[in-house]
Order: C-alpha cells, then structure tokens, then sequence
C-alpha cells in the first residue's frame, strides 16, 4: 500500500471521528435541550396554578351589630352569646348589597358566599368589643371556596363552578361594587391546616419541616463527619472495613421508602416513641442522610494533601491532634456542602414520614420536637388530594414554598463551597 493510499485511508478515518464527535456533541445538546424544557414546562405549569394560591378572596360588609337579629340583650353574658346568631348579621349586611333577596331559600344561598368562618369572626369580634352591640361595623371575611373559585377561574374549564346561576350573578354584581376582592394570602403563611381551602395554610407545615430538619441535621451531621474521619484515617485496612464501606455506599442507594419502615419498626413499635412528632421524623431522615454525609465528608477528607500531615507530624503533632487541628478544618467546607445537599434531599422526601404517621390532619402549630406536626412534602401530598377544587392552587402555592427552600439550600451549598474552597 502507497503512502498516498494510506493517507487517504487515514483522512477517511479522520472525517469518520469528527462526525462522530458531532453527533456526540448533538446528541448531548439535545438531552440537555429537553431537560431544560421538561423543566421549564414543570415550573409553568406550577406556577400557572399556584400563583393563584398567594392571593385570596374577601368580601367587605358593613356588619350591623342588631340585638334583635342576634338574640342578644347582653354581649357580656356568656350565655347569651352562646344562643347568638352571629350569621344572621352577615346575610342581613350582604342583603343590603344585593337587595331582593327575600325567601328562606335565598337568603341560605346567598350566606353561602362568604367562609364558614364569618359567624366566629363576629363573635369574636363582639366578645373582645362588647359596646359594639347595636352599632354597625365595617369586616372583612374571606369568600367561600366556591365564590374563591368563581372569581379566580370562571373563565377556565379545567375547574368546574359548584354556584347555581343566581349565586354567580350575585357574585358578578359584588365584583362591580368592589365588595368582593382579592389581596395578597397573608393566611396561607400564618396558618397552619384547615378543613376550609380558604382558612388553610403552610405555617404549621414549615414549623415541623424546621424543626425535623434541626434533629435530622444535629444527629447527623456530627455522626457522620466522625465516622467519615475514623474510616478514612484510623481504620485499619482490612474486609471488616471493607464491608463497611460497601455497606455505606449501598445504603445510600437505598429507597427512602425503607428508611421509613426501619424507623416505623424501631422508633414506634419498638421503642414506643409517638409517631407524627418532629422528633421521630427527625431520627428517620437522619438515618437515609447519613450516608450521604459520611461519604462526602471522606471524599473531602482526601483532598487535603498528603503533605499537610506530613508537614504536622514533622513538627511533633499527634495523630489526633494532625486531623483535629489541620485536616478537618481543612476539609470542613466540603463536609458542610455534602451535608447541606443532603439535608435538601431529606427536606423534599415524603414516603418515609408517610409511614411515621406524619401524615395526619394537624391544625395547630408546633410548639416542639414532640408536638404533633407535619412537614411541607407530606402537607403538598394531602392537599393534593383533596376533592375541594381550591385546594389544587394551595397545593402548588405549596410546592413553590418547597422549591423555593431547596434553591435556597442548594445555592447556599454552591456558595459556601466557592467561598471556603482552597485549592493546591
């Protein structure tokens, strides 16, 4: 063969790489390409419907406190509060807006504009000012789910409007007049759980979050970053270790789902421990972020050089006294990134504190670690499948809380590794 032959044959060759390359490259832009747009149409579609979720409705009524139409002679008197009718004002002051309304039957379909709660607030209100009795005053109360629903989505057919035509016309007419408005959800960051949509929001849920993730980082965290420096500095090298290590790693591919039962066996069953607690939850994401945290912490233990331990043990520094004062303050940053990440992951999981009994209907919000609580993913999961339609926005209001804090926790994570990072 010539040499020309030859190098034809080697410029063929060439050209076939390079169109390999490309494809490659192409194939490459593509997954990236739609990943991104599998995630841009994700925070599209949570965003459509949960913005909607940070605004509520309310009706503004001038309330006249009528003694005649409460049964009341005395707002002091205990007992008379408790036989008032505290509704029969709200309908009263919403059938002077909406004049016409006469019979038994319309005057039930038009209270049932405004939340369940309309009647407490006024009691309230005449309990802490009981000289307000006979005089008229200006409330505030959120709207039905189905009147919130009306206004915000009348117009979209994925919701369907449970408000006969009359009510919808009322409801159009109150819009006009400005007694029906919408502002900014001051209550879905105020308050915990509700049967009501209206009344629901994601305070008690972030309380138990927090305090969860203040166990889960305040076992595992130490744990892990002093089993992560005995395996990689003092451990002997030998199967016994070995096993461990590989026991580690594969735990940490383990479904979190397993966490869950070990910890429903161990924690509830075994030890007794009261389930749906912060506490609990706490020991169980500690368990699934362990691994995580002892092999980030030994992969940041390795990257500090050889010759800063040598340079200690030359000018007479103890094993001990070699990592504690110069390789983990040095490897520090990455053990606190690995942990943060992890402690992100634990924040967004769900299944295994479905299984602790985190999943039950709490309203109040968590005072401590062994009050009855939920956390954000699991509060998302019930709302989620609620049949009431306004429920589907909190939802998503929910998830934009959540990512919102794993953003933050990641971008915290990429800069603290940029800020602390030393490299040699």
């Amino acid at each position: 063969m010539s040499n020309s032959d030859q190098a034809a044959i080697v410029r063929r060759s060439l050209k076939r790489r390079y169109r390999r390359e490309k494809r490659f490259r192409f194939y490459g832009l593509l997954a990236i390409g739609i990943a991104l747009s599998a995630l841009a149409v994700l925070f599209a579609d949570i965003i459509g419907k949960g913005y909607t979720g940070f605004l509520k409705t309310t009706v503004t009524l001038d309330v006249s406190f009528d003694p005649e139409l409460m049964y009341i002679a005395d707002a002091t008197d205990p007992q008379e509060l408790s036989n008032g009718d505290f509704m029969a004002p709200v309908i009263a002051a919403l059938q002077n807006v909406v004049p016409g309304v006469e019979s038994r039957q319309e005057l039930r379909a038009l209270g049932q504009l405004v939340g369940s709660y309309a009647a407490y607030q006024v009691r309230q209100r005449l309990e802490e000012s009981p000289d307000l009795l006979g005089q008229s005053v200006t409330m505030t109360f959120l709207a039905s789910d189905e009147v919130e629903v009306y206004v915000k989505h009348g117009n979209d057919s994925d919701y369907s409007i449970r408000l006969s035509e009359e009510q919808r016309q009322w409801v159009d007419r109150l819009v006009e007049l400005n007694v029906i408005d919408t502002a900014f959800n001051d209550v879905f960051f105020t308050q915990g759980d509700s049967r009501e949509p209206g009344n629901a929001g994601v305070l008690g849920a972030i309380v138990g979050s927090l305090l969860t993730m203040a166990v889960t980082l305040a076992l595992s965290f130490p744990i892990g970053v002093a089993a992560a420096i005995y395996l990689e500095e003092f451990a002997p090298q030998n199967r016994f270790t070995d096993f461990i290590e590989v026991n580690i790693n594969n735990l940490a591919a383990v479904p979190s789902i397993i966490f869950g039962l070990l910890g429903l066996a161990v924690f509830i069953n075994l030890f007794g421990m009261p389930r749906s607690v912060p506490l609990v939850g706490g020991l169980v994401l500690t368990l699934m972020t362990l691994p995580t945290i002892i092999i980030s912490s030994r992969a940041a233990i390795k990257t500090v050089p050889p010759s800063i331990r040598e340079a200690a043990e030359g000018i007479g520094a103890s094993r001990m006294q070699v990592v504690l004062h110069h390789v983990l303050p040095l490897a520090l940053p990455g053990m606190m990134t690995g942990a943060i990440i992890g402690m992100a992951q634990a924040l967004g999981e769900t299944a295994p504190l479905l299984l602790i009994g985190m999943v039950a209907f709490i309203v109040d919000i968590p005072d401590g670690f062994l009050d009855s609580a939920t956390v954000l993913p699991v509060q998302i999961f019930l709302w989620s499948g609620s049949p009431e339609q306004a429920f589907i926005e909190r939802a998503s209001a929910a998830i934009m809380v959540l990512l919102a804090f794993l953003i933050s926790m990641n971008a915290f994570a990429v800069w603290l590794r940029k800020r602390l990072e030393r490299r040699w």
